[in-house]
């Protein structure tokens, strides 16, 4: 049974969880600059370089990824958010990018087969962030047409990384933080032909993430507009993550869970940061929160995002026990445009 058969399968009896935050993890471990950089060599402070770990401090990944196992997820995700030639290039790391998506795809998957003896089946998501460019707008306000990189070159930044992801033994890619929804096309565009490269089916997870409470991502689109502009990739997931706590969420993640036709995965933040940008919200709290969405039928996979705990995994798991899955529904066939808001053509 192919991966995306697999999931699709667990996901039909139960709902399934995925993992929480690795950078509010990593920072218990108080790293320094040494334990980051290693004896890699490299010319800049890798201070704050999360995704430098899988070479320089696997086992601080391997803790962290075994202990959302533990805790019953379902799918572990790569740390490999800003493991991209654009965003690597603030540490001088950009050589590395295929070393550290390598590397952080095989702990994951070593650490979930491990899991996976139990009988459960576990899976790995490669992740990949948004970088921190944008191919929508201009970082130049005397300038709305200029771009810092163009399609293509972020399509071959997106291509590195997913090479590397899949042999080093991921079952999906996560195009996850969309706050651009051209950025997530490259990223689309790039595992398209990865997949034809490798000759194998790649399955896309997508995951927005809303920058303001009206429910729009940065380059506008709501989040019905932004499924019409991605659903011609058939993603395996389609859903939200970060963006603000779950309760904030709600009216999005019943918009979503009701037009699109395939399985819904939801990872807020666990609450908004507090004024020394920490994460109060108990675990208890942010799972009776996604017990609701759980409890009208709208999610398939949850997990959290930024501040989100092992603990807060255990404590969803919990709640959702014994839950039915979202039914995926069957929208009927009209002709479905987006601009920054979506546009239904009936027939």
């Amino acid at each position: 049974m192919s991966a995306r058969a697999h999931l699709q399968a667990e996901a039909s009896k139960r709902i399934l969880l995925t993992d929480g935050a690795f950078g509010t993890e990593i920072q218990n471990y108080k790293l320094d600059a040494a334990a980051y950089a290693g004896t890699l060599g490299l010319s800049k402070d890798q201070k704050g370089n999360n995704d430098i770990l899988a070479l320089s401090r696997p086992q601080v990944l391997e803790e962290i990824t075994t202990a959302y196992l533990n805790a019953g997820s379902d799918i572990v995700s790569t740390n490999t958010f800003s493991a991209n030639r654009i965003s690597q290039a603030d540490y001088a790391a950009e050589h590395l990018v295929r070393d550290i998506n390598y590397a952080s795809a095989q702990l994951a998957r070593q650490a979930a087969n491990r899991a996976a003896q139990d009988g459960r089946p576990r899976f790995v998501a490669g992740a990949i962030g948004p970088t921190n460019k944008t191919l929508s707008l201009s970082p130049d306000v005397n300038d709305p047409g200029f771009r810092e990189i163009d399609f293509d070159y972020l399509k071959d930044v997106y291509r590195e990384q997913t090479d590397a992801l899949i042999e080093g033994g991921v079952d999906f890619i996560l195009i996850e933080t969309v706050f651009d929804t051209l950025n997530a096309k490259a990223g689309i565009m790039a595992v398209i032909e990865a997949a034809q490269a490798h000759g194998k089916d790649v399955p896309m997870m997508l995951s927005m993430t809303l920058t303001d409470l009206s429910g729009r991502n940065l380059s506008g689109h709501t989040v019905e507009a932004f499924w019409y502009a991605v659903r011609h990739a058939r993603p395996l997931t389609i859903g939200l993550n970060c963006s603000f706590g779950a309760q904030q969420l709600r009216p999005h993640v019943q918009t979503l869970s009701h037009i699109a036709d395939t399985l819904i995965m939801v990872y807020p933040n666990a609450g908004l940061p507090n004024e020394l940008g920490e994460y109060d919200e108990l675990p208890e709290q942010t799972a009776a929160l996604v017990k609701e969405w759980a409890d009208q039928g709208q999610v398939n996979i949850l997990g959290g995002c930024c501040g989100s705990t092992p603990g807060h995994i255990a404590a969803m798991r919990k709640a959702v026990e014994g839950l039915p899955p979202r039914a995926i529904p069957h929208p009927p066939v009209v002709t479905r445009l987006a601009g920054l808001e979506p546009m239904n053509i009936a027939a």
